[in-house]
């Protein structure tokens, strides 16, 4: 089978599909720090702007995969949605699907898409895509619907293996009207936060300030004579006014805001640094062997963008059953 991969970042979705023995014929991304990591990868260029693609001029294929940009729903961003131009870009995924009617397709974006707008996002999405959903015949308001069978779940990394607290709301379409589709169930845990820890890590120290304010917030904390004395207490969004802490073996939520600045990135309280760039790849369920380039800030908003590849590869062997 064959598949392309939009807004493909540094090549999550392609692993996970390669993985399965699936072909990818065409690939586009316009942020030019990813496309230099994904060509480092597979040897291919994948600098495309979305909007200015001739849909015509994209090879057939079987399967369109796009992680379609978040920040217009995140909460972590303003949520303008659809009044963001990042958001209107899932109208480029409906062009391309509308033109080339792949069998299926695979979107993901962040958690907060489902309740954007009071929900009415989530709707023109499924009124855009949808005849058929979770098994129910679906009433479109959209006469334009491009009339796939579909289902979406939320799903978190950290029920996949991967030591990350990290929700996604995944959907999925079929041209067959009459396949019942299932996500997959959640994996054994054998891998925790400690065991994805560099044994010799890069270090990137803290700024007297910050540790100042993380300090300053554990003591605080309700928990303190417990949680200080675990070595994977982890400190994130550090700030004067507040710093939250994760304490269950399980790294936070990697963001592309861990790209701006140290203080977005997740901090080990014992090991007195932040996590490094080889621990959040393993964090995203990337292989051992998977390059990035030299660019410290731009890596870190790669791997806050990506996909998880551990993830995506269950929900590929679920559709491939």
């Amino acid at each position: 089978m064959r598949f392309i991969d939009l807004f493909s970042g540094m090549g999550g979705f392609r692993l996970a599909l390669e993985k399965n023995n699936l072909e990818c014929v065409f690939s586009a991304d316009n942020d030019k720090h990813a496309c230099d990591t994904y060509n480092l990868n597979f040897s291919e260029n994948s600098l495309f702007d979305i909007i200015t693609i001739d849909e015509n001029k994209i090879p057939d294929h079987d399967i369109l995969c796009a992680g379609f940009p978040c920040q217009p729903f995140s909460i972590g961003g303003l949520r303008k949605g659809f009044d963001d131009i990042r958001g209107t870009l899932f109208f480029e995924i409906v062009r391309i699907l509308n033109k080339k009617q792949p069998d299926i397709f695979i979107l993901e974006n962040v958690q907060g898409l489902i309740n954007h707008n009071k929900g009415n996002t989530f709707k023109i999405i499924l009124d855009t895509l949808a005849s058929k959903l979770n098994g129910f015949n679906y009433h479109s308001s959209n006469n334009e619907n491009l009339n796939y069978n579909v289902f979406w779940k939320i799903l978190n990394t950290k029920d996949f293996n991967l030591p990350q607290n990290r929700s996604r709301v995944f959907i999925v379409g079929f041209k067959d009207p009459e396949v019942m589709f299932e996500f997959p169930e959640p994996l054994k845990r054998t891998l925790t936060l400690l065991d994805i820890l560099d044994k010799q890590p890069i270090v990137k120290k803290i700024s007297d300030q910050s540790f100042e304010y993380i300090q300053t917030f554990l003591k605080n904390h309700k928990h303190y004579d417990i949680i200080n004395k675990l070595d994977y207490l982890i400190a994130y969004e550090i700030r004067k006014s507040r710093v939250a802490f994760r304490y269950d073996n399980n790294s936070p939520c990697l963001t592309t805001k861990m790209g701006t600045g140290g203080n977005n990135v997740p901090y080990l309280v014992k090991q007195n640094r932040f996590i490094t760039l080889k621990e959040g790849l393993k964090l995203q369920g990337f292989p051992k062997n998977f390059k990035l380039t030299n660019n410290y800030s731009a890596a870190l908003r790669q791997i806050g963008n990506s996909v998880s590849v551990k993830l995506v590869d269950q929900i590929i062997k679920s559709i491939l059953k």
